[in-house]
């Protein structure tokens, strides 16, 4: 039997609603799961509007998203970092960025969340092996709301849990162009910003030692 973890997702989102008034506490808990496990916890924002509504559906997403965040930084940076840092081995842009990522960390963070292009379960490993401080990264974390919140309305509108993931249930179209429009500009201006600092920290890099 072949493993699907939308199925999966989907499965513990109808589990969950059988909790009654302890369920949020096991949604931040899988959801907490599904981020460090690469699981697609996109169906769990979808399906937290079905379960909780709008408001307290978009609480408990980023509650879980940021506690999840963070276990998967503490552990590509303490745990897997030999690994990760093989998988980026002898880029030197990358090298370029780790260091000046140390010094303007929170506007990165806070832009890759923002953006659409950069995935949110790798990147969240991928952060642990750069020189960010724990603190900018939480506080990046910010960036993850409108996101979460367009995505729980969404998932709002299915009505059941049943419904999410399927490409059946109803959406926003002016809600995912404002997100498209967001994303875009944000996707922008995070490039320009670490072509930037990039080329800076290159620059410093080729400088000769005096």
């Amino acid at each position: 039997m072949d493993f699907n973890p939308q199925v999966l997702l989907q499965q513990a989102l109808e589990w969950i609603e059988s909790l009654g008034s302890i369920g949020a506490i096991a949604f931040i808990g899988i959801y907490i799961i599904a981020t460090i496990a690469f699981l697609p916890a996109f169906i769990l924002t979808l399906g937290a509007g079905v379960l909780f509504g709008v408001w307290w559906g978009s609480v408990y997403v980023f509650i879980g998203a940021t506690l999840g965040a963070i276990a998967a930084f503490l552990v590509g940076r303490y745990l897997v970092r030999d690994w990760v840092a093989k998988k980026i081995a002898g880029n030197a842009k990358f090298r370029a960025i780790d260091r000046a990522v140390g010094k303007e960390g929170l506007k990165i963070v806070l832009l890759t969340r923002l953006s659409p292009i950069f995935p949110f379960n790798l990147l969240n490993y991928a952060f642990g092996v750069t020189g960010v401080s724990i603190q900018d990264y939480i506080i990046g974390s910010i960036g993850m709301i409108p996101g979460t919140m367009m995505y729980v309305y969404i998932g709002s509108l299915a009505g059941s849990v049943a419904l999410i993931g399927t490409g059946t249930q109803p959406t926003n179209p002016t809600l995912q162009w404002t997100m498209r429009i967001v994303g875009f500009v944000a996707t922008i201006a995070v490039t320009i910003y670490i072509t930037r600092i990039a080329k800076q920290a290159l620059g410093q890099l080729t400088q000769p030692d005096s």
